[in-house]
Protein backbone atom coordinates (compact mmCIF):
# COMPACT_ATOMS: atom_id res chain seq x y z
CA UNK A 1 0.00 0.00 0.00
CA UNK A 2 1.22 3.49 -0.85
CA UNK A 3 2.63 5.52 2.05
CA UNK A 4 3.07 9.22 1.39
CA UNK A 5 6.80 10.10 1.66
CA UNK A 6 6.16 13.15 3.82
CA UNK A 7 9.72 13.50 5.14
CA UNK A 8 11.30 13.29 1.68
CA UNK A 9 8.78 15.75 0.27
CA UNK A 10 9.47 18.21 3.10
CA UNK A 11 13.23 17.85 2.62
CA UNK A 12 13.01 18.48 -1.13
CA UNK A 13 10.75 21.49 -0.68
CA UNK A 14 12.90 23.10 1.97
CA UNK A 15 16.47 22.21 1.07
CA UNK A 16 16.40 21.68 -2.71
CA UNK A 17 13.54 23.67 -4.21
CA UNK A 18 13.96 26.80 -2.08
CA UNK A 19 11.15 26.83 0.49
CA UNK A 20 13.40 27.19 3.54
CA UNK A 21 15.24 30.32 2.31
CA UNK A 22 11.91 31.86 1.24
CA UNK A 23 10.46 31.25 4.71
CA UNK A 24 13.55 32.71 6.40
CA UNK A 25 13.38 35.79 4.20
CA UNK A 26 9.70 36.31 5.01
CA UNK A 27 8.70 36.07 1.36
CA UNK A 28 5.71 33.83 2.08
CA UNK A 29 3.84 36.00 4.55
CA UNK A 30 3.29 34.51 8.00
CA UNK A 31 3.71 30.91 6.81
CA UNK A 32 5.88 29.06 9.30
CA UNK A 33 7.97 25.93 9.16
CA UNK A 34 5.68 24.25 11.69
CA UNK A 35 2.60 25.01 9.61
CA UNK A 36 4.29 23.57 6.52
CA UNK A 37 5.03 20.35 8.39
CA UNK A 38 1.48 20.14 9.74
CA UNK A 39 -0.08 20.58 6.29
CA UNK A 40 2.23 18.02 4.69
CA UNK A 41 1.65 15.55 7.50
CA UNK A 42 -2.13 15.73 7.25
CA UNK A 43 -2.09 15.59 3.44
CA UNK A 44 0.10 12.51 3.69
CA UNK A 45 -2.20 10.88 6.21
CA UNK A 46 -5.25 11.50 4.06
CA UNK A 47 -3.51 10.17 0.94
CA UNK A 48 -2.19 7.06 2.67
CA UNK A 49 -5.17 6.16 4.83
CA UNK A 50 -8.18 7.37 2.86
CA UNK A 51 -7.31 7.75 -0.83
CA UNK A 52 -4.93 4.83 -1.41
CA UNK A 53 -7.25 2.10 -0.04
CA UNK A 54 -9.88 3.00 -2.68
CA UNK A 55 -7.51 3.12 -5.67
CA UNK A 56 -7.90 -0.55 -6.64
CA UNK A 57 -11.69 -0.34 -6.32
CA UNK A 58 -11.72 2.61 -8.67
CA UNK A 59 -9.57 0.73 -11.15
CA UNK A 60 -11.74 -2.40 -11.10
CA UNK A 61 -15.15 -0.71 -11.18
CA UNK A 62 -14.31 2.39 -13.15
CA UNK A 63 -16.67 5.28 -13.75
CA UNK A 64 -19.95 4.03 -15.30
CA UNK A 65 -22.58 5.78 -17.41
CA UNK A 66 -26.01 4.66 -16.15
CA UNK A 67 -29.19 6.13 -17.65
CA UNK A 68 -27.37 9.23 -18.81
CA UNK A 69 -25.64 9.86 -15.47
CA UNK A 70 -22.11 8.95 -14.40
CA UNK A 71 -21.84 6.75 -11.32
CA UNK A 72 -18.46 6.90 -9.62
CA UNK A 73 -16.76 3.88 -7.99
CA UNK A 74 -17.98 2.68 -4.60
CA UNK A 75 -16.77 4.88 -1.78
CA UNK A 76 -15.48 7.65 -4.03
CA UNK A 77 -18.27 10.22 -3.51
CA UNK A 78 -17.79 9.97 0.26
CA UNK A 79 -14.02 10.19 -0.23
CA UNK A 80 -14.44 13.38 -2.23
CA UNK A 81 -16.71 14.90 0.41
CA UNK A 82 -14.12 14.11 3.10
CA UNK A 83 -11.41 15.65 0.90
CA UNK A 84 -13.42 18.83 0.34
CA UNK A 85 -14.44 19.05 4.01
CA UNK A 86 -10.76 18.95 4.87
CA UNK A 87 -10.31 22.27 3.06
CA UNK A 88 -7.90 20.88 0.48
CA UNK A 89 -9.68 22.49 -2.46
CA UNK A 90 -9.12 25.90 -0.87
CA UNK A 91 -5.40 25.51 -0.17
CA UNK A 92 -4.07 28.14 -2.60
CA UNK A 93 -7.27 30.01 -3.48
CA UNK A 94 -7.79 33.65 -2.53
CA UNK A 95 -9.14 34.34 0.97
CA UNK A 96 -11.63 36.67 -0.75
CA UNK A 97 -13.56 33.57 -1.81
CA UNK A 98 -12.89 31.31 1.15
CA UNK A 99 -9.40 30.16 0.23
CA UNK A 100 -6.33 29.87 2.41
CA UNK A 101 -3.94 31.75 0.11
CA UNK A 102 -1.04 29.34 0.72
CA UNK A 103 1.96 28.97 -1.61
CA UNK A 104 1.80 26.90 -4.78
CA UNK A 105 4.64 24.75 -3.44
CA UNK A 106 2.34 23.28 -0.80
CA UNK A 107 -0.34 22.66 -3.41
CA UNK A 108 1.93 20.62 -5.68
CA UNK A 109 3.34 18.71 -2.70
CA UNK A 110 -0.18 17.75 -1.65
CA UNK A 111 -0.99 16.91 -5.27
CA UNK A 112 1.88 14.45 -5.33
CA UNK A 113 0.50 12.63 -2.31
CA UNK A 114 -3.12 12.52 -3.51
CA UNK A 115 -1.99 11.25 -6.92
CA UNK A 116 0.24 8.72 -5.21
CA UNK A 117 -2.89 7.45 -3.48
CA UNK A 118 -4.98 7.42 -6.67
CA UNK A 119 -4.21 9.35 -9.84
CA UNK A 120 -7.73 8.71 -11.15
CA UNK A 121 -9.27 10.36 -8.08
CA UNK A 122 -6.88 13.30 -7.77
CA UNK A 123 -7.22 14.57 -11.32
CA UNK A 124 -10.83 15.66 -10.74
CA UNK A 125 -10.09 18.09 -7.89
CA UNK A 126 -7.00 19.23 -9.81
CA UNK A 127 -9.15 20.51 -12.66
CA UNK A 128 -11.47 22.32 -10.26
CA UNK A 129 -8.51 24.12 -8.73
CA UNK A 130 -7.36 25.10 -12.21
CA UNK A 131 -10.82 26.37 -13.11
CA UNK A 132 -10.82 28.47 -9.93
CA UNK A 133 -7.50 30.04 -10.97
CA UNK A 134 -8.76 30.90 -14.45
CA UNK A 135 -12.03 32.34 -13.19
CA UNK A 136 -10.32 34.35 -10.45
CA UNK A 137 -7.91 35.84 -12.98
CA UNK A 138 -10.32 36.59 -15.83
CA UNK A 139 -13.95 36.32 -14.69
CA UNK A 140 -16.29 39.23 -14.10
CA UNK A 141 -17.20 40.26 -10.58
CA UNK A 142 -20.62 38.66 -11.07
CA UNK A 143 -19.15 35.31 -12.14
CA UNK A 144 -16.63 35.37 -9.32
CA UNK A 145 -19.18 36.10 -6.62
CA UNK A 146 -21.64 33.55 -8.02
CA UNK A 147 -19.32 30.60 -8.60
CA UNK A 148 -16.00 30.95 -6.80
CA UNK A 149 -17.12 30.51 -3.18
CA UNK A 150 -18.76 27.16 -3.92
CA UNK A 151 -15.95 26.03 -6.22
CA UNK A 152 -13.31 26.97 -3.66
CA UNK A 153 -15.18 25.12 -0.92
CA UNK A 154 -15.50 22.07 -3.17
CA UNK A 155 -19.30 22.15 -3.09
CA UNK A 156 -19.16 22.47 -6.89
CA UNK A 157 -16.48 21.12 -9.24
CA UNK A 158 -15.15 22.41 -12.55
CA UNK A 159 -14.02 21.01 -15.89
CA UNK A 160 -11.94 22.16 -18.86
CA UNK A 161 -13.41 21.73 -22.38
CA UNK A 162 -10.95 22.16 -25.25
CA UNK A 163 -10.63 19.11 -27.48
CA UNK A 164 -13.01 18.15 -30.29
CA UNK A 165 -13.14 15.03 -32.51
CA UNK A 166 -11.33 16.77 -35.39
CA UNK A 167 -9.23 19.11 -33.26
CA UNK A 168 -6.84 17.52 -30.79
CA UNK A 169 -3.98 19.83 -29.90
CA UNK A 170 -4.72 22.13 -32.87
CA UNK A 171 -7.39 24.29 -31.27
CA UNK A 172 -7.38 26.71 -34.17
CA UNK A 173 -9.69 24.40 -36.14
CA UNK A 174 -12.26 23.83 -33.39
CA UNK A 175 -15.92 24.22 -34.41
CA UNK A 176 -17.91 24.67 -31.21
CA UNK A 177 -19.76 27.94 -31.74
CA UNK A 178 -21.22 30.60 -29.50
CA UNK A 179 -24.03 33.01 -30.33
CA UNK A 180 -24.61 36.34 -28.58
CA UNK A 181 -27.94 37.09 -26.90
CA UNK A 182 -29.38 40.48 -25.98
CA UNK A 183 -29.29 39.73 -22.24
CA UNK A 184 -25.49 39.46 -22.24
CA UNK A 185 -25.42 35.66 -22.25
CA UNK A 186 -24.34 33.37 -25.05
CA UNK A 187 -25.71 30.12 -26.49
CA UNK A 188 -23.16 27.39 -27.17
CA UNK A 189 -23.44 24.55 -29.69
CA UNK A 190 -20.95 21.77 -30.28
CA UNK A 191 -19.22 18.63 -29.08
CA UNK A 192 -16.16 18.25 -26.85
CA UNK A 193 -14.28 15.00 -26.25
CA UNK A 194 -11.81 13.72 -23.63
CA UNK A 195 -13.39 15.93 -20.96
CA UNK A 196 -12.06 14.74 -17.62
CA UNK A 197 -14.74 14.73 -14.90
CA UNK A 198 -17.22 16.29 -17.34
CA UNK A 199 -19.96 14.42 -15.46
CA UNK A 200 -19.97 12.63 -12.08
CA UNK A 201 -21.90 12.25 -8.84
CA UNK A 202 -19.43 13.99 -6.54
CA UNK A 203 -21.24 17.35 -6.55
CA UNK A 204 -24.69 18.61 -7.53
CA UNK A 205 -23.32 21.17 -9.97
CA UNK A 206 -20.39 21.20 -12.40
CA UNK A 207 -18.94 24.42 -13.81
CA UNK A 208 -17.63 23.86 -17.33
CA UNK A 209 -15.10 26.21 -18.89
CA UNK A 210 -15.64 25.85 -22.64
CA UNK A 211 -13.71 27.19 -25.61
CA UNK A 212 -15.95 28.24 -28.53
CA UNK A 213 -15.92 30.50 -31.57
CA UNK A 214 -18.20 33.50 -32.25
CA UNK A 215 -19.71 33.90 -35.74
CA UNK A 216 -17.56 36.93 -36.60
CA UNK A 217 -14.39 35.64 -34.94
CA UNK A 218 -11.09 35.80 -36.84
CA UNK A 219 -9.71 32.44 -38.02
CA UNK A 220 -7.37 30.23 -36.02
CA UNK A 221 -6.56 30.56 -32.36
CA UNK A 222 -7.04 34.35 -32.49
CA UNK A 223 -10.79 33.76 -32.74
CA UNK A 224 -11.37 31.57 -29.68
CA UNK A 225 -13.39 32.76 -26.69
CA UNK A 226 -13.84 31.21 -23.24
CA UNK A 227 -17.24 30.66 -21.65
CA UNK A 228 -18.52 29.50 -18.29
CA UNK A 229 -21.32 26.96 -18.77
CA UNK A 230 -22.82 25.46 -15.58
CA UNK A 231 -24.57 22.10 -15.54
CA UNK A 232 -27.41 23.78 -13.62
CA UNK A 233 -28.26 27.45 -13.98
CA UNK A 234 -28.21 29.54 -10.80
CA UNK A 235 -31.24 31.35 -9.44
CA UNK A 236 -31.06 34.91 -8.13
CA UNK A 237 -30.89 33.64 -4.54
CA UNK A 238 -27.91 31.39 -5.35
CA UNK A 239 -29.88 28.14 -5.39
CA UNK A 240 -29.75 25.69 -8.27
CA UNK A 241 -32.15 26.42 -11.10
CA UNK A 242 -33.08 24.48 -14.25
CA UNK A 243 -30.76 22.07 -16.07
CA UNK A 244 -28.62 23.71 -18.74
CA UNK A 245 -28.54 22.31 -22.28
CA UNK A 246 -25.29 20.39 -21.76
CA UNK A 247 -24.79 16.73 -20.96
CA UNK A 248 -22.43 13.75 -21.13
CA UNK A 249 -23.19 11.63 -24.20
CA UNK A 250 -20.71 8.83 -23.40
CA UNK A 251 -17.55 8.03 -21.46
CA UNK A 252 -14.33 6.59 -22.81
CA UNK A 253 -13.06 3.08 -22.05
CA UNK A 254 -9.41 3.76 -21.34
CA UNK A 255 -6.09 2.01 -20.81
CA UNK A 256 -5.83 3.41 -17.29
CA UNK A 257 -7.22 5.88 -14.74
CA UNK A 258 -10.48 3.93 -14.96
CA UNK A 259 -12.07 5.73 -12.02
CA UNK A 260 -11.77 9.07 -13.80
CA UNK A 261 -14.77 9.71 -16.11
CA UNK A 262 -13.52 10.91 -19.49
CA UNK A 263 -16.61 12.30 -21.19
CA UNK A 264 -17.92 13.26 -24.58
CA UNK A 265 -19.89 16.43 -23.85
CA UNK A 266 -22.74 17.73 -26.01
CA UNK A 267 -23.64 21.42 -25.85
CA UNK A 268 -26.84 22.88 -27.25
CA UNK A 269 -28.71 20.07 -29.02
CA UNK A 270 -32.00 20.88 -27.28
CA UNK A 271 -32.07 17.99 -24.83
CA UNK A 272 -32.60 20.37 -21.90
CA UNK A 273 -34.14 23.83 -21.63
CA UNK A 274 -36.81 25.78 -23.48
CA UNK A 275 -34.73 26.11 -26.66
CA UNK A 276 -31.51 24.60 -28.04
CA UNK A 277 -28.30 26.14 -26.85
CA UNK A 278 -26.26 25.80 -23.68
CA UNK A 279 -26.37 29.08 -21.78
CA UNK A 280 -22.93 30.49 -21.05
CA UNK A 281 -21.18 33.62 -19.86
CA UNK A 282 -18.06 35.12 -21.37
CA UNK A 283 -14.86 34.80 -19.33
CA UNK A 284 -12.42 37.57 -20.18
CA UNK A 285 -12.72 39.24 -23.58
CA UNK A 286 -14.16 37.95 -26.83
CA UNK A 287 -11.54 36.24 -29.01
CA UNK A 288 -9.09 36.17 -26.09
CA UNK A 289 -10.21 32.85 -24.65
CA UNK A 290 -7.05 30.89 -25.23
CA UNK A 291 -5.03 33.38 -23.20
CA UNK A 292 -7.55 33.00 -20.37
CA UNK A 293 -7.51 29.23 -20.59
CA UNK A 294 -3.71 29.21 -20.43
CA UNK A 295 -3.97 30.48 -16.86
CA UNK A 296 -5.56 27.12 -16.12
CA UNK A 297 -3.44 25.09 -18.54
CA UNK A 298 -0.02 26.25 -17.34
CA UNK A 299 -0.65 25.22 -13.76
CA UNK A 300 -2.42 22.08 -15.00
CA UNK A 301 0.77 21.13 -16.84
CA UNK A 302 2.74 21.30 -13.63
CA UNK A 303 -0.04 19.34 -11.92
CA UNK A 304 0.28 16.62 -14.56
CA UNK A 305 4.02 16.59 -13.92
CA UNK A 306 3.14 15.85 -10.30
CA UNK A 307 1.15 12.86 -11.51
CA UNK A 308 4.37 11.52 -13.02
CA UNK A 309 6.23 12.08 -9.76
CA UNK A 310 3.45 10.42 -7.77
CA UNK A 311 3.26 7.33 -9.98
CA UNK A 312 7.05 7.02 -9.91
CA UNK A 313 7.06 7.18 -6.10
CA UNK A 314 4.24 4.65 -5.77
CA UNK A 315 5.85 2.27 -8.26
CA UNK A 316 9.20 2.55 -6.49
CA UNK A 317 7.68 1.83 -3.08
CA UNK A 318 5.87 -1.21 -4.45
CA UNK A 319 8.95 -2.54 -6.27
CA UNK A 320 11.29 -2.12 -3.27
CA UNK A 321 8.84 -3.86 -0.95
CA UNK A 322 8.40 -6.76 -3.37
CA UNK A 323 12.15 -7.09 -4.00
CA UNK A 324 12.79 -7.39 -0.26
CA UNK A 325 10.25 -10.18 0.10
CA UNK A 326 10.63 -12.16 -3.13
CA UNK A 327 13.36 -14.84 -2.93
CA UNK A 328 14.87 -16.41 -5.99
CA UNK A 329 18.31 -17.77 -6.81
CA UNK A 330 21.45 -16.78 -4.95
CA UNK A 331 22.95 -13.37 -5.48
CA UNK A 332 26.75 -13.02 -5.65
CA UNK A 333 28.27 -12.92 -2.18
CA UNK A 334 25.01 -14.13 -0.63
CA UNK A 335 25.89 -15.82 2.66
CA UNK A 336 22.49 -17.23 3.59
CA UNK A 337 21.70 -20.89 3.12
CA UNK A 338 18.44 -20.32 1.26
CA UNK A 339 17.57 -18.29 -1.80
CA UNK A 340 18.40 -14.61 -1.57
CA UNK A 341 15.83 -11.80 -1.80
CA UNK A 342 15.95 -10.45 -5.33
CA UNK A 343 16.93 -7.01 -4.03
CA UNK A 344 20.39 -8.54 -3.43
CA UNK A 345 20.83 -9.28 -7.16
CA UNK A 346 22.89 -6.52 -8.81
CA UNK A 347 20.59 -6.00 -11.78
CA UNK A 348 17.52 -5.64 -9.58
CA UNK A 349 19.40 -3.21 -7.33
CA UNK A 350 20.38 -1.21 -10.43
CA UNK A 351 16.75 -0.97 -11.54
CA UNK A 352 15.59 0.12 -8.09
CA UNK A 353 18.29 2.77 -7.83
CA UNK A 354 17.38 4.07 -11.30
CA UNK A 355 13.77 4.30 -10.18
CA UNK A 356 14.78 6.28 -7.11
CA UNK A 357 16.99 8.67 -9.10
CA UNK A 358 14.30 9.45 -11.66
CA UNK A 359 11.69 9.90 -8.95
CA UNK A 360 13.84 12.22 -6.88
CA UNK A 361 14.95 14.20 -9.91
CA UNK A 362 11.42 14.66 -11.22
CA UNK A 363 10.20 15.71 -7.77
CA UNK A 364 12.92 18.32 -7.37
CA UNK A 365 12.33 19.79 -10.84
CA UNK A 366 8.58 20.09 -10.26
CA UNK A 367 9.00 21.63 -6.81
CA UNK A 368 11.59 24.09 -8.13
CA UNK A 369 9.07 25.12 -10.79
CA UNK A 370 6.38 25.65 -8.14
CA UNK A 371 8.86 27.71 -6.10
CA UNK A 372 9.44 29.93 -9.14
CA UNK A 373 5.68 30.39 -9.52
CA UNK A 374 5.44 31.52 -5.89
CA UNK A 375 8.40 33.88 -6.19
CA UNK A 376 7.01 35.45 -9.39
CA UNK A 377 4.39 37.24 -7.28
CA UNK A 378 6.94 39.22 -5.30
CA UNK A 379 10.30 40.92 -5.80
CA UNK A 380 12.24 40.10 -8.98
CA UNK A 381 8.94 39.12 -10.58
CA UNK A 382 10.32 39.08 -14.15
CA UNK A 383 13.22 36.80 -13.24
CA UNK A 384 11.03 34.29 -11.44
CA UNK A 385 8.26 34.42 -14.04
CA UNK A 386 10.83 33.51 -16.68
CA UNK A 387 12.19 30.75 -14.47
CA UNK A 388 8.69 29.31 -14.04
CA UNK A 389 8.11 29.54 -17.78
CA UNK A 390 11.39 27.77 -18.50
CA UNK A 391 10.82 24.97 -16.02
CA UNK A 392 7.15 24.26 -16.72
CA UNK A 393 7.59 22.25 -19.96
CA UNK A 394 10.55 20.39 -18.43
CA UNK A 395 8.63 19.60 -15.25
CA UNK A 396 5.64 18.33 -17.21
CA UNK A 397 7.58 16.24 -19.71
CA UNK A 398 10.50 14.89 -17.70
CA UNK A 399 8.32 13.94 -14.74
CA UNK A 400 5.66 12.20 -16.84
CA UNK A 401 8.26 10.35 -18.91
CA UNK A 402 9.88 9.33 -15.63
CA UNK A 403 6.51 8.11 -14.37
CA UNK A 404 6.18 5.78 -17.36
CA UNK A 405 9.80 4.62 -17.20
CA UNK A 406 9.73 3.99 -13.46
CA UNK A 407 6.38 2.20 -13.58
CA UNK A 408 7.73 0.01 -16.38
CA UNK A 409 10.80 -0.82 -14.33
CA UNK A 410 8.47 -1.59 -11.44
CA UNK A 411 6.70 -4.20 -13.55
CA UNK A 412 10.10 -5.63 -14.52
CA UNK A 413 11.23 -5.91 -10.90
CA UNK A 414 8.07 -7.88 -10.15
CA UNK A 415 8.82 -10.23 -13.03
CA UNK A 416 5.84 -12.29 -14.13
CA UNK A 417 3.87 -11.08 -11.13
CA UNK A 418 4.19 -7.55 -12.47
CA UNK A 419 2.09 -8.58 -15.46
CA UNK A 420 -0.64 -9.81 -13.12
CA UNK A 421 -3.20 -7.21 -12.10
CA UNK A 422 -3.44 -8.36 -8.48
CA UNK A 423 -0.01 -6.97 -7.58
CA UNK A 424 -1.00 -3.42 -8.61
CA UNK A 425 2.21 -2.82 -10.56
CA UNK A 426 0.33 -3.04 -13.86
CA UNK A 427 -2.25 -0.48 -12.74
CA UNK A 428 0.46 2.08 -12.07
CA UNK A 429 1.97 1.46 -15.50
CA UNK A 430 -1.42 1.80 -17.19
CA UNK A 431 -2.29 4.95 -15.25
CA UNK A 432 1.08 6.55 -15.97
CA UNK A 433 0.81 6.25 -19.74
CA UNK A 434 -1.73 9.06 -20.21
CA UNK A 435 0.35 11.72 -18.47
CA UNK A 436 2.85 12.29 -21.34
CA UNK A 437 -0.16 12.76 -23.65
CA UNK A 438 -2.71 15.09 -22.08
CA UNK A 439 -2.33 18.77 -21.17
CA UNK A 440 -0.15 19.11 -24.26
CA UNK A 441 1.84 16.09 -25.39
CA UNK A 442 5.46 15.99 -24.34
CA UNK A 443 6.40 16.69 -27.95
CA UNK A 444 4.40 19.91 -27.75
CA UNK A 445 6.14 20.71 -24.47
CA UNK A 446 9.46 20.32 -26.29
CA UNK A 447 8.33 22.73 -29.00
CA UNK A 448 7.28 25.22 -26.33
CA UNK A 449 10.59 24.85 -24.50
CA UNK A 450 12.75 25.36 -27.57
CA UNK A 451 10.82 28.01 -29.48
CA UNK A 452 9.35 30.11 -26.64
CA UNK A 453 11.21 29.50 -23.41
CA UNK A 454 14.88 29.27 -24.41
CA UNK A 455 14.78 32.67 -26.17
CA UNK A 456 13.41 34.48 -23.08
CA UNK A 457 15.46 37.66 -22.56
CA UNK A 458 17.39 36.71 -25.72
CA UNK A 459 18.59 33.54 -24.05
CA UNK A 460 20.13 35.36 -21.09
CA UNK A 461 17.80 33.83 -18.52
CA UNK A 462 18.81 30.35 -19.62
CA UNK A 463 22.48 31.32 -19.50
CA UNK A 464 22.03 32.64 -15.98
CA UNK A 465 20.36 29.40 -14.94
CA UNK A 466 23.22 27.36 -16.37
CA UNK A 467 25.61 29.52 -14.33
CA UNK A 468 23.60 28.64 -11.19
CA UNK A 469 23.88 24.95 -12.03
CA UNK A 470 27.64 25.33 -12.40
CA UNK A 471 27.80 26.80 -8.90
CA UNK A 472 26.06 23.69 -7.57
CA UNK A 473 28.48 21.45 -9.47
CA UNK A 474 31.47 23.32 -8.10
CA UNK A 475 30.39 22.58 -4.52
CA UNK A 476 29.81 18.88 -5.27
CA UNK A 477 33.48 17.94 -4.84
CA UNK A 478 33.09 16.36 -1.42
CA UNK A 479 34.70 12.91 -1.07
CA UNK A 480 31.31 11.36 -0.24
CA UNK A 481 30.04 12.36 -3.70
CA UNK A 482 32.78 10.59 -5.65
CA UNK A 483 33.01 11.75 -9.27
CA UNK A 484 29.83 13.82 -9.11
CA UNK A 485 31.61 17.17 -9.60
CA UNK A 486 33.42 16.44 -12.90
CA UNK A 487 30.56 14.36 -14.30
CA UNK A 488 28.00 17.03 -13.49
CA UNK A 489 30.22 19.74 -14.95
CA UNK A 490 30.52 17.72 -18.17
CA UNK A 491 26.74 17.26 -18.32
CA UNK A 492 26.18 20.99 -17.82
CA UNK A 493 28.63 21.67 -20.65
CA UNK A 494 26.55 19.35 -22.86
CA UNK A 495 23.43 21.32 -21.94
CA UNK A 496 25.14 24.62 -22.66
CA UNK A 497 26.42 23.44 -26.06
CA UNK A 498 23.01 22.12 -27.09
CA UNK A 499 21.29 25.29 -25.86
CA UNK A 500 23.59 27.64 -27.77
CA UNK A 501 23.20 25.54 -30.92
CA UNK A 502 19.43 25.72 -30.66
CA UNK A 503 19.43 29.47 -30.03
CA UNK A 504 21.73 30.06 -33.00
CA UNK A 505 19.72 27.76 -35.25
CA UNK A 506 16.48 29.51 -34.36
CA UNK A 507 18.08 32.91 -34.93
CA UNK A 508 19.04 31.76 -38.44
CA UNK A 509 15.46 30.77 -39.19
CA UNK A 510 16.13 27.01 -39.31
CA UNK A 511 13.26 26.12 -37.03
CA UNK A 512 12.67 22.64 -38.46
CA UNK A 513 16.25 21.64 -37.64
CA UNK A 514 15.92 23.01 -34.12
CA UNK A 515 12.64 21.20 -33.50
CA UNK A 516 14.00 17.87 -34.71
CA UNK A 517 16.20 17.90 -31.62
CA UNK A 518 13.66 19.42 -29.24
CA UNK A 519 12.59 16.23 -27.46
CA UNK A 520 16.18 14.98 -26.88
CA UNK A 521 17.01 18.46 -25.61
CA UNK A 522 14.11 18.33 -23.18
CA UNK A 523 15.40 15.07 -21.71
CA UNK A 524 18.96 16.44 -21.63
CA UNK A 525 17.70 19.41 -19.62
CA UNK A 526 15.83 17.13 -17.20
CA UNK A 527 18.81 14.83 -16.62
CA UNK A 528 21.14 17.75 -15.91
CA UNK A 529 18.65 19.18 -13.43
CA UNK A 530 18.31 15.76 -11.84
CA UNK A 531 22.06 15.53 -11.31
CA UNK A 532 22.28 19.08 -9.97
CA UNK A 533 19.33 18.78 -7.60
CA UNK A 534 20.47 15.40 -6.26
CA UNK A 535 23.86 16.97 -5.57
CA UNK A 536 22.24 19.95 -3.87
CA UNK A 537 20.21 17.62 -1.68
CA UNK A 538 23.23 15.48 -0.85
CA UNK A 539 25.10 18.58 0.29
CA UNK A 540 22.27 19.75 2.55
CA UNK A 541 21.74 18.59 6.10
CA UNK A 542 18.09 17.91 6.69
CA UNK A 543 18.71 16.67 10.21
CA UNK A 544 17.09 13.32 9.43
CA UNK A 545 20.22 11.15 9.38
CA UNK A 546 19.89 10.33 5.68
CA UNK A 547 22.94 12.20 4.39
CA UNK A 548 24.77 9.01 3.54
CA UNK A 549 21.80 7.63 1.60
CA UNK A 550 21.44 10.84 -0.41
CA UNK A 551 25.17 10.93 -1.16
CA UNK A 552 25.11 7.33 -2.41
CA UNK A 553 22.13 8.02 -4.66
CA UNK A 554 23.88 11.12 -6.00
CA UNK A 555 26.98 9.06 -6.85
CA UNK A 556 24.85 6.46 -8.60
CA UNK A 557 23.16 9.17 -10.68
CA UNK A 558 26.48 10.70 -11.67
CA UNK A 559 27.94 7.34 -12.66
CA UNK A 560 24.90 5.80 -14.35
CA UNK A 561 22.58 8.57 -15.53
CA UNK A 562 24.60 11.65 -16.46
CA UNK A 563 26.62 9.77 -19.06
CA UNK A 564 23.56 9.92 -21.32
CA UNK A 565 23.84 13.68 -21.77
CA UNK A 566 26.65 13.58 -24.35
CA UNK A 567 24.61 11.37 -26.66
CA UNK A 568 21.57 13.60 -26.20
CA UNK A 569 23.67 16.67 -27.04
CA UNK A 570 24.72 14.99 -30.28
CA UNK A 571 21.12 14.12 -31.11
CA UNK A 572 20.11 17.75 -30.65
CA UNK A 573 22.67 19.10 -33.11
CA UNK A 574 21.94 16.51 -35.81
CA UNK A 575 18.74 18.23 -36.89
CA UNK A 576 19.51 18.44 -40.59
CA UNK A 577 20.40 14.76 -40.74
CA UNK A 578 17.22 13.80 -38.92
CA UNK A 579 15.10 15.78 -41.36
CA UNK A 580 16.81 14.19 -44.36
CA UNK A 581 16.37 10.71 -42.92
CA UNK A 582 12.68 11.41 -42.32
CA UNK A 583 12.20 12.48 -45.93
CA UNK A 584 13.96 9.38 -47.27
CA UNK A 585 12.45 6.79 -44.93
CA UNK A 586 9.02 8.18 -44.15
CA UNK A 587 8.27 10.00 -47.40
Amino acid sequence: MYKAPVEEIAFTLKHVAGLAPALEAGRLGDLSDDLVDAILSEAGRFASEEVAPLAAIGDRQGARLVDGAVKMPDGWPALYRAWADGGWNALTASPDFGGQGLPHMLHVAALEMWNGGSMAFAIGPTLTIGAVEALAAHGSDHLKSTYLPKMVSGEWMGSMNLTEPHAGSDLGVMKTRAERRDDGTYRLFGQKIFITYGEHDFTDNIVHLVLARLPDAPPGTRGISLFLVPKFLINADGSLGPRNDAYCHSIEHKLGIHGSPTCTMIYGDGRFGDEPGAIGWLVGEENRGLACMFTMMNNARLAVGMQGVAIAEAATQKAVAYAKERRQGKAPDWQGGDMSPIIAHPDVARMLLTMKVLTQGARAIAYACAHAVDMSHGAEAKHWAERASLLTPVAKSFATDAGVDVASLGVQVHGGMGFIEETGAARLYRDARIAPIYEGTNGIQAIDLVTRKLPLSDGDHLRGFIAELREIAATANAPALGETCPRLEAAIADLEAASEWLLATLAEGRQAEALSGATPYQRLFGLVLTGAYLAKGALADGGDGRNGERAALCRFAAENILGETAALRDRVVCGAGSLEAARVVLG
